[in-house]
């Protein structure tokens, strides 16, 4: 799972604690990419596919909820692909994404477009058809070690293994013209995750 948002480093939304969830901007913009290495859903093989969300949240924390977002799935999927990856991340399966569908309050139609994907050393970068882009880079200290956080509120809750983040700035944009507006983002995380349905 790659994450970016609006916030300077780091996003205090993944300490899950409500009182410092204090956005660094008006409103909380956060795109997601998921790249499923292996999986299935009610006998639906999910294995390489690729899904990404993209949300607004207006505050004033993330708990607040109140959120507009959308669901875009690559074109190379099949229909009982869609299909399932579309319930799964609204959170219609339980699991951790029941936690996220929570905090939305109107959900845009979802879109089936390209999602391009090129992994260079430490940096990803999508493109999600045409409304968007997301550029995420390991975040590493002098030494060359990756920089982590470990045991906060949402490493736990998407099941991170170790529940370890990965530190990852973003630079991505999105230009999605009906969500409420454009954005660019600067924080990140990566993380790996194995999930299991309600």
């Amino acid at each position: 799972m790659i994450e970016s948002c609006n916030c300077n480093m780091l996003c205090p939304c993944w300490y899950g604690v409500e009182d410092l969830m204090i956005f660094d901007n008006d409103t909380c913009d956060s795109p997601f990419l998921f790249l499923i290495e292996e999986g299935n859903s009610d006998g639906t093989d999910l294995s390489g596919c690729k899904i990404a969300m993209s949300s607004i949240f207006p505050g004033p924390t993330l708990f607040d909820g109140n959120g507009t977002s959308r669901v875009y799935i690559d074109e190379n999927t099949t229909a009982d692909q869609q299909r399932e990856l579309e319930e799964i991340f609204k959170g219609k399966k339980g699991g951790p994404m029941e936690i996220i569908g929570g905090l939305i309050s109107e959900w845009l139609p979802t879109k089936i477009t390209a999602i391009e994907v090129q992994e260079n050393g430490d940096t990803l970068t999508a493109t999600i058809g045409d409304f968007g882009t997301i550029k995420s880079q390991l975040l590493k200290n002098e030494e060359g070690q990756q920089m982590t956080m470990k045991d906060v509120g949402f490493t736990v809750a998407l099941q991170f293994e170790d529940h370890i983040g990965q530190l990852a700035p973003s630079g991505s944009k999105w230009t999605d013209p009906d969500l409420p507006h454009q954005f660019e983002t600067q924080s990140g995380v990566q993380g790996f995750a194995q999930w299991n349905g309600g």
